[in-house]
């Protein structure tokens, strides 16, 4: 008899090993945000292979835990400024920062006309520096600018969808999560036309059985307001103070209260700051975490504490009506 990971608490170690532990078909859902690839702190030791390579042993230990018919959503944003050293070493010229009247078109007309001049000359004839004369002939900037220069977006989903259907999970859906801007994935440089990060994806993927649509999982407002529609506006967490990469439990609920049922096991095998495993628990689900952080998992479980803490007290707490004098759930007030 294997000695199982058992529900509704959070484990220390890589997902990669310890999924190995947990009961197969026995997860209704997993929901999870992994690391982005975009420089964190805890990603100092990846390069782009041994993430990638992370990710597809993560992904398909899922076709042995989750249920028939179950459900993987992953949280995912593409990499905006993925470095490539094999990219030319240039930059858009910004014309409003150019302290020298001299094109490009100039350089070279000058260069046709006196084609035995170095850029000396060049510079003299033109009346500029020699900056100038390389700046417009070689691109802007070669030197780096504000941020890191040799860098292009890199689409991750294609990947994902590679390494699910591989092992028998199937992209069932995709939603998009439209959230505050935000810089630190798009390190854009002085001179870009490029857009900063306000988007993120979401990718469902389901499991080969029957899967349930239980209308009675949301109310008819959640139904009209986000079910249906393909972008979740939803604000972004405002503090990190105390995990750099928290999504907002909004994001989770929707998820959960979706794809699962009370009672049913919702998997976190990145559970950082333990949102995933509060917002299942608030909607009366199991939860699995894993985390190899040893402060995340102790941030982890003191989040969960706290907020079933708090659960418990808003449950035992009467509201007397004044018309009836029947005591009152303050769940009757929640709203």
């Amino acid at each position: 008899m294997y000695d199982y990971l058992k529900a509704n608490d959070i484990y220390l170690g890589r997902s990669e090993e310890l999924m190995k532990w947990i009961a197969p078909d026995s997860v209704a859902l997993s929901f999870w945000s992994p690391p982005y690839f975009v420089g964190k702190d805890y990603e100092q030791n990846e390069t782009y292979d041994s993430w990638q390579e992370m990710l597809k042993t993560v992904v398909q230990l899922h076709a042995q835990v989750l249920k028939p018919g179950g459900f993987m959503v992953i949280n995912i944003a593409d990499i905006l400024a993925f470095k490539d050293e094999n990219m030319p070493r240039i930059q858009g010229m910004n014309i409003s920062n150019h302290k020298s009247p001299v094109t490009k078109d100039m350089v070279l007309q000058a260069k046709k006309k006196y084609p035995h001049y170095n850029r000396d000359q060049l510079a003299s004839y033109l009346g500029c520096s020699e900056q100038t004369i390389d700046r417009r002939l070689n691109g802007n900037n070669i030197r780096g600018g504000k941020h890191q220069i040799q860098t292009r977006v890199k689409l991750v989903g294609a990947s994902l969808e590679s390494f699910a259907y591989e092992c028998g999970l199937y992209l069932y859906d995709k939603r998009i999560w439209k959230k505050d801007p935000a810089w630190a994935n798009s390190r854009l440089t002085t001179n870009t036309l490029k857009a900063v990060s306000e988007t993120e994806d979401l990718y469902f993927f389901w499991k080969a059985g029957e899967y349930v649509i239980n209308r009675s999982r949301l109310s008819e407002i959640e139904w009209k307001e986000w079910e249906y529609r393909q972008v979740w506006e939803i604000q972004s967490v405002r503090k990190n103070d105390d995990h750099e990469a928290k999504f907002p439990e909004e994001l989770a609920r929707r998820v959960i209260k979706l794809l699962s049922d009370p009672d049913d096991i919702v998997l976190d095998p990145f559970m950082g700051s333990g949102t995933t495993a509060v917002a299942a628990s608030k909607e009366g689900r199991q939860y699995i975490g894993i985390e190899k952080e040893k402060k995340y998992v102790l941030l982890a479980r003191e989040n969960i504490k706290h907020s079933q803490i708090q659960a418990s007290l808003f449950d035992t707490v009467k509201i007397e009506n004044p018309h009836t004098a029947t005591p009152l759930s303050a769940a009757v007030f929640q709203n």
